[in-house]
């Protein structure tokens, strides 16, 4: 089988092999992989600009989605459709740039109703991600009502997606982008505005001006800083990435003074029975268009130009492999 391989000795090596499924880790579940994705986390691990992987050699890919090949789980059986995102998949286990992947059951999801495996991978670890972060202001209690919803890093997957699930739940979204390129692509999202990101990544004032309900935020750092001083009384900030700074310099005088919630969002460890629904809810509310708008689709041989793109934020949306 084709696989895309890591090894490290004195320096770090990327390449493309033909690999014995003999040689796959252990697991329960093997799965025949016919999408998988490149990620930010993916794209440093190739490109060796982050210490991603844990272990050598190693497939990375974060996730992906296939067939049951063969199971020792009674609970998936061969021919079924499932996917896989996080549990430390393609960085301390071999991960889904590969022709096939040997797995726990524990790791897997069934494939949602109504989705197909590339729409899947469309959504990926990014939508799954995006989702949370839009739980996590529903469970703050920040309501399409309390004003608008600012989404840093928005061209990105995580951000691409959030904005098009909070315009679909009735949000008024301001999308935030390094990119200028990008502004009819998110406002065909839902974005309502795209302000500058130099706008944010700045030094502020403890507390500034109150301005947004809620924030999705993917960069941290400096931006994250100033967007907390602008957060409105009550609000929510859920912060998943670290894209500019994993560094926060800022007062708790808008935890204090504004009652505001910081709230971080991490997908690689959620339970598995809690799964399911988050994906069923993404399947209900992504439309159509949603992937054809989000979706660069690539082979395993174009990874390598795509991770250096990826890393030198020259990429938007969501970039799917395909694998058969």
């Amino acid at each position: 089988m084709k696989a895309l391989l890591l090894d490290q000795q004195e320096t770090l090596s990327a390449s493309i092999q033909d690999i014995d499924a003999s040689q796959l880790p252990s697991g329960d579940v093997t799965v025949d992989i016919y999408w998988s994705t490149l990620n930010y986390k993916d794209a440093r691990a190739i490109t060796g600009t982050g210490k991603i992987v844990r272990q050598f050699p190693m497939v990375p890919g974060i996730d992906f989605s296939g067939v049951v090949h063969h199971s020792e789980d009674p609970r998936f059986h061969v021919g079924q459709h499932v996917l896989l995102t996080g549990w430390g998949v393609g960085e301390t286990h071999w991960g889904g740039l590969a022709e096939q992947a040997k797995v726990l059951g524990d790791w897997l999801t069934p494939l949602p109703q109504g989705l197909n495996p590339r729409q899947a991978m469309i959504i990926g670890t990014a939508g799954f991600t995006a989702m949370l972060c839009v739980m996590a202001l529903e469970q703050g209690e920040v309501t399409p009502e309390n004003g608008d919803i600012a989404v840093t890093g928005a061209s990105g997957g995580v951000g691409s997606t959030a904005i098009t699930l909070l315009s679909q739940l009735g949000y008024s979204v301001v999308a935030i982008s390094s990119k200028p390129d990008s502004h009819d692509y998110l406002l065909s999202l839902g974005a309502e505005e795209v302000l500058p990101t130099s706008d944010f990544n700045r030094s502020s004032r403890p507390l500034e001006k109150q301005r947004w309900a809620g924030v999705i935020d993917t960069l941290g750092g400096t931006v994250l800083a100033t967007l907390l001083a602008q957060v409105n009384y009550n609000g929510v900030v859920a912060a998943c990435g670290l894209a500019s700074d994993s560094q926060l310099s800022a007062t708790v005088m808008p935890f204090i003074l504004r009652n505001i919630r910081l709230q971080g969002v991490e997908s690689v460890t959620v339970a598995a029975s809690k799964r399911p629904a988050i994906w069923q809810r993404l399947q209900k509310l992504l439309p159509a268009s949603f992937y054809q708008q989000i979706a660069n689709e690539i082979t395993l041989e174009q990874v390598f130009e795509h991770a250096n793109k990826l890393i030198n934020n020259q990429s938007t949306g969501r970039t799917i492999v395909k694998m058969r």
